[in-house]
């Protein structure tokens, strides 16, 4: 443990969020494992009360630690870790983590495709496409909201199809022949907000992962699938090699 040192210039909560952020990470507090109480590190690190507070609510934002109330603040229980990318679908990324993927169909129905999922799958706007919008779960605990928009066109009956737990991939692949050639995903950062923090049982602006994929086949764009996922249960790891 470092304690923090004002004449460095760095905000004391930055120095101190940076310390806790290394213990975590070495180990010395696990996954799950409670950190000790706010009085009791402002005493270690011989910090104000404000800026303990700001150093773990930062932590708290990157999804490193989480607080529930009345118990005090943990580490960030194991999360989803998105590691090499293929196209398959949420349960079959769980499932190769040793997750139970799960879901709750909130919407499923036609629409009129706006510009964007026009753009994306290649339809005229105000064309009819399926939306169909689930809460998804990992071993029975929120991780996140996806709507996927799918060509009505190309899907007859799919909005009155009851996807339950199923995957949609399979389903595709087993009604109507598709299988996922390539995508192309695109993550932003934010805070999650209103109904949508509500469903994933988080407090209002935690932040998450914003996705949009689209996905082909080889007849062409089949899929566009906007997600949120929890910034505190889901993460994203790539490995970069040079040629």
């Amino acid at each position: 443990m470092r304690h923090p040192d004002p004449s460095t210039g760095v905000p004391l909560h930055m120095q101190v969020e940076e310390d806790l952020r290394e213990r975590i990470e070495t180990g010395e507090w696990r996954a799950g494992e409670r950190i000790p109480a706010e009085d009791q590190l402002c005493e270690a690190y011989r910090v104000s009360r404000i800026t303990m507070r700001q150093a773990i609510g930062r932590l708290v934002d990157r999804g490193l630690l989480i607080r529930a109330r009345g118990k005090g603040t943990f580490v960030r229980d194991t999360a989803v870790t998105a590691g090499e990318r293929r196209v398959t679908s949420f349960t079959a990324e769980l499932a190769q983590l040793g997750m139970a993927a799960g879901a709750t169909v909130l919407e499923n129905g036609l629409v009129a495709a706006d510009q964007p999922t026009a753009l994306a799958l290649g339809v005229a706007e105000g064309d009819l496409v399926v939306r169909i919008h689930r809460l998804r779960t990992g071993d029975g605990k929120p991780i996140g909201l996806q709507t996927s928009y799918l060509p009505g066109a190309r899907f007859p009956g799919l909005h009155t199809v009851d996807l339950g737990d199923r995957s949609m991939y399979e389903l595709l692949r087993s009604q109507y022949g598709v299988t996922p050639t390539e995508a192309v995903e695109t993550f932003t950062v934010g805070g999650i907000k209103g109904r949508d923090a509500r469903l994933l049982d988080v407090p209002p602006r935690s932040c998450g992962f914003y996705a949009e994929r689209i996905a082909y086949d080889k007849v062409g764009p089949f899929e566009r699938t906007v997600s949120v996922m929890r910034g505190d249960r889901y993460r994203i790891r790539f490995a970069l090699r040079n040629p």
